[in-house]
């Protein structure tokens, strides 16, 4: 069992009402691999890096257990730059800067040994992009689980439609579902959506947790309430790499596996925002992974007696 996870890898600056930062690691992919490791020790990352990245971020994500063989340093270029601002509600930011620097020419790379894997996470990135790798890799893998964004919608819509036509499952938010099937109740959303490609979709809602479509079947998972959520950067990102962590240690994915997968996921987000950047994912214990679960099952855990 190998899981194949393709993103950003990249420097953030965020900015939150409990404080700053300067520049740390960040980028779609290094939430996924950081949330995965706690599932596999079979990640293999796909993405690429400036001169100005750092080595001993490079060693960090190599001691969770992520395969660095796919990861590109170009020396003579930036590394991927992202700068925002969150408001007081935590739910919406300004981007203050963006800087492609190397992920403007990304040319997805897979090693030999990344051939024959069986799950695939593809981080947000040009569907171009995305759709490349699925292309590279000789033997389709048992489960591609794709995250995409509305700024694509709006500027790459054929290539995305396109990509949606090849992969299993579409993790995406509340507000890029209702974008992209014109729809703003999500059950029609989710209905029309299913019909562009994916078998499953992911709708994530922040703070209101997460919904989990499939033809006629819907799960839906609470996010935990917590007293303080200092930095909600990665989120998503750190919640998709606890599923598909998920799934590729089980070997399952049916659907009702898939609903354990979303507890899972929550439980690594929850972790993620409560601390600035990937701060909390570098030290989580079992033991608080397992009890933050049992704090979801409780969550929604009840007994009624129906008349």
């Amino acid at each position: 069992m190998s899981l194949v996870v393709v993103g950003s890898v990249a420097f953030d600056a965020i900015e939150t009402p409990f404080g700053k930062t300067d520049k740390i690691i960040g980028g779609a992919a290094t939430f996924i691999t950081l949330a995965a490791s706690y599932f596999t020790k079979k990640i293999n990352l796909v993405a690429v890096v400036g001169g100005d990245f750092l080595k001993s971020d490079i060693q960090m994500l190599q001691e969770h257990g992520v395969n660095t063989a796919g990861l590109q340093i170009k020396e003579d270029e930036k590394s991927f730059f992202w700068s925002g601002k969150y408001h007081n509600d935590m739910n919406s930011r300004d981007t203050l800067v963006t800087e492609l620097n190397v992920l403007g020419t990304f040319d997805p790379v897979i090693p030999e040994e990344y051939q024959n894997c069986e799950y695939l996470m593809l981080g947000n990135l040009a569907p171009s992009v995305q759709k490349t790798v699925i292309q590279r890799l000789r033997k389709r893998p048992k489960l591609i689980v794709m995250d995409t964004m509305n700024f694509w919608m709006n500027i790459a819509l054929s290539d995305l439609m396109e990509t949606l036509t090849m992969v299993d499952v579409l993790s995406i938010n509340d507000e890029e579902a209702r974008q992209l099937a014109g729809e703003y109740s999500l059950v029609k959303a989710a209905r029309k959506i299913l019909t562009m490609g994916p078998k499953i979709l992911i709708i994530k809602k922040g703070e209101h947790g997460a919904l989990l479509f499939r033809e006629n079947q819907v799960f839906f998972a609470p996010a935990l309430p917590l007293e303080d959520v200092f930095d909600p950067t990665g989120a998503g990102d750190t919640f998709a790499g606890g599923f598909i962590g998920y799934l590729a240690s089980t070997r399952d994915i049916s659907f009702d596996n898939m609903k354990r997968a979303i507890i899972y996921g929550s439980a690594m987000a929850s972790f993620c925002v409560e601390k600035f950047g990937t701060e909390r994912l570098q030290h989580l214990s079992k033991a608080e992974l397992e009890s933050r679960v049992q704090e979801f099952v409780e969550l929604v855990q009840f007994e009624i007696a129906l008349a």
